[in-house]
């Protein structure tokens, strides 16, 4: 494992930063599936952080399926990302794109619920309006993240509460990022990689559509699971 010192960048905590240098290695097979981590003192050493801070990157790369911890033995490699993923974001932004993301499974897996009790025919002939533009954007290999904000946004509006619009406004631009690097990633991948994240949201829809709040809300957390496993899984860019 090589150890560059880390360079102090703003908006990122220390955690995330040695995150980005792991997932870097990771990505361009330095540090190879089933390998196993220096221990966290030596990481601790190599990069000049505290233990605290090696643990807790090595908490978020755990949540996020890339490496796993074995008891009593160490931390091993278990997923390598997509080698495209530190070429369409900074290494050491993807720790708070995940968590952006986690966020967001909890949130909008309530507005989907709630979508799917309220909408009205006004609301569900928006959120199919974004979702055809999406379609569209996403067949010609062009996708378009404005599009994909507002086929969340619309399904945020037709539950009927606010909060839920400006909570998903005032993290826009996290979410923009999210969707930037996951639609980039799915634009490389094959005609089934397309067709599969259109068929994720296509059955939001559906479920909405049906007032069936709990087949809204698992679909919504299903879908916004395979995009976080798309960015971070290199056998799923397919």
């Amino acid at each position: 494992m090589d150890t560059p010192k880390l360079k102090i960048r703003k908006r990122q905590t220390l955690a995330d930063q040695l995150y980005g240098q792991i997932l870097e290695q990771i990505v361009s097979n330095t540090l190879r599936r089933d390998e196993r981590l220096p221990s966290e003192n030596r990481i601790a050493a190599a990069f000049g952080v505290s233990r605290p801070v090696v643990r807790e990157a090595l908490r978020k790369l755990q949540e996020d399926g890339l490496v796993e911890a074995r008891r009593g033995v160490g931390t091993f490699v278990r997923r390598r990302p997509p080698e495209k993923l530190i070429e369409y974001t900074a290494a050491g932004s993807v720790a708070g794109l995940m968590r952006a993301m986690e966020a967001r499974i909890t949130v909008e897996n309530a507005t989907a619920r709630m979508a799917a009790l309220r909408a009205s025919a006004p609301d569900l002939a928006r959120i199919e309006t974004t979702l055809q533009t999406l379609e569209a954007s996403m067949q010609a290999r062009t996708p378009s993240v404005e599009a994909d904000y507002q086929f969340h946004r619309a399904i945020a509006a037709a539950s009927g509460n606010e909060v839920f619009i400006r909570m998903l406004d005032c993290t826009r631009e996290a979410i923009e990022q999210g969707i930037d690097v996951a639609q980039k990633l799915t634009r490389e991948g094959s005609q089934a990689r397309i067709d599969a994240v259109m068929c994720e949201h296509r059955a939001i829809l559906e479920a909405i559509r049906a007032g069936d709040s709990e087949a809204a809300g698992v679909s919504m957390s299903y879908h916004l699971l395979q995009a976080r496993t798309r960015i971070t899984d290199h056998a799923r860019a397919v």
